[in-house]
């Protein structure tokens, strides 16, 4: 009996596959069934194994609902299966669930993010099942499960480096243009235009390949087509993902194509399978009619995804010009508020002002009543100061006192009394209210300034009769 390292290293001679990693999956995901392993590799299937009718007559007609016999097989690659005649593929639906692997090599497309919904969230696959006469089958049981494939390379890498390879090997033949990004990128791609993705797998040691790329991918008018209507994404059997997808799929002869979209969680609705050779007018046949049966599906989509966002739109509109008008509210509060502080401010400087003013008002008031009882103190004590005026006398002194009113005042004084007994006789007075004043004589000129205040009448030369007028200072 021969042993699983035997059975890899003949893999590997029939293959040409130097990645024991990726050999090794290989088998595995074929039970270690060397002979099948090989025929899938190479495409040449097990005819042990013969695919069943879904059409009658070789026509293309969409199915009722999922045949009886439809299966769902476990792990990464469960399908939901109606399997089509190879002489005459007709349009079916399959729901695939694609190897996690898959899943979370896209960008930004991790394990559990949301977007993978058909076209639209809430289940816009169910809708279009039911515009195509389409129905799931529950209750399936499940087939044998695969082990999941290891990821040798970045999925991007993989398609970049498919892309490089068709274009060294056929040139300017090859027309259609495949994108250069992984598997789930450009499902995301074709989701977002609203577009069916074509998926071609290449076989790159298939008889037919060169054939099939040269004479349909590089046919002008079929390649124009797929590039206006499709998504095209392409990956070689060789590669880690095209590997994992031909499993997906369930390819079992090359050249491969098929239609898939984006169907809920981690799986993908296949639409229509192609397998073998097939001219430019036998896949533009196929494709036109996959066109036709999913434009309700692409229609709708469209025009929901167009609702969405113009009523997006419409709210942010909403939402702006209730923004804007509540920005110009605030703005007109904050200034009713800044005008009713002004106005506040004002009326308190105000009545700050008049209550100063009225305090000052007060205080000369005050001060004024203060100074006039002063003054009166002032002339109370100077009267009582001076005494009882004396009889006349050889020493008494006969005083004239003129005002600058023309007011006069006469007084007797001893001729010993002081100059400043004059003054204090002028400060008792009621007609003097000066601040600041000097007593002064004529004929000649005297002033009596404070340094003569201590002088006697006789002293001063005013004994026995004196004349003098009161001058204020300035």
């Amino acid at each position: 009996m021969v042993d699983a390292s035997d059975k890899l290293a003949y893999f590997q001679a029939i293959t040409g596959l130097e990645d024991t990693d990726l050999c090794t999956e290989i088998l595995a995901a074929h039970n270690w069934d060397l002979e099948l392993a090989i025929a899938a590799f190479t495409g040449n299937p097990d005819t042990s194994e013969p695919p069943s009718d879904v059409g009658s007559s070789g026509q293309q007609s969409l199915p009722s609902a999922f045949p009886d016999d439809a299966v769902v097989s476990s792990d990464y690659d469960a399908v939901v299966r109606s399997d089509l005649t190879p002489g005459s593929p007709s349009l079916a639906w399959r729901v695939i669930t694609l190897p996690i692997s898959v899943v979370s090599g896209g960008l930004g497309l991790v394990s559990g993010a949301v977007g993978l919904g058909l076209w639209a969230a809430g289940g816009v696959l169910s809708y279009s099942i039911g515009m195509l006469g389409l129905g799931a089958r529950r209750g399936v049981e499940s087939s044998s499960s695969a082990s999941p494939l290891v990821q040798v390379s970045s999925s991007a890498t993989e398609a970049m480096e498919f892309v490089a390879a068709l274009e060294r090997e056929y040139g300017s033949a090859m027309r259609v243009n495949f994108v250069s990004e992984g598997f789930m990128d450009a499902l995301q791609r074709s989701r977002h235009a609203y577009k069916l993705l074509f998926v071609y797998l290449h076989s790159p040691d298939h008889p037919d390949t060169p054939m099939f790329v040269e004479r349909t991918l590089g046919s002008e008018v079929f390649a124009d087509f797929v590039n206006e209507n499709f998504v095209a994404w392409g990956g070689s059997i060789r590669a880690s993902e095209g590997f994992k997808m031909s499993n997906s799929l369930k390819a079992s002869r090359f050249p491969f194509c098929a239609v898939v979209m984006a169907a809920t969680n981690q799986r993908i609705a296949l639409l229509q399978q192609i397998e073998g050779p097939r001219s430019p007018e036998e896949m533009l046949s196929m494709l036109q009619r996959v066109l036709e049966e999913t434009a309700p599906v692409l229609v709708s989509a469209r025009v929901e995804a167009e609702e969405r966002r113009t009523n997006i739109r419409l709210r942010e509109e909403q939402d702006a010009a209730y923004r804007a008008a509540l920005e110009a509210d605030q703005a007109r509060e904050q200034q009713r508020r800044e005008e009713q502080e002004r106005l506040e401010r004002e009326r308190a400087e105000e009545e700050r002002k008049l209550r100063e003013e009225e305090e000052a008002l007060e205080r000369e008031a005050r001060e004024a009543a203060e100074r006039e009882a002063a003054l009166a103190r002032r002339k109370q004590e100077k009267a009582l100061s001076l005494g009882a005026e004396p009889e006349k006398g050889p020493d008494v002194t006969q005083v004239l006192v003129r005002f600058p009113t023309g007011e006069r005042k006469e007084r007797r004084f001893q001729s010993s009394a002081t100059i400043q007994s004059l003054y204090d006789y002028v400060d008792s007075l009621d007609c003097s209210n000066f601040e600041s004043y000097n007593l002064v004589s004529n004929f000649p000129r005297t002033v009596y300034s404070p340094e003569k205040h201590t002088l006697t009448l006789k002293e001063a030369g005013l004994h026995p009769q004196a004349s003098l007028f009161v001058e204020q200072n300035l």
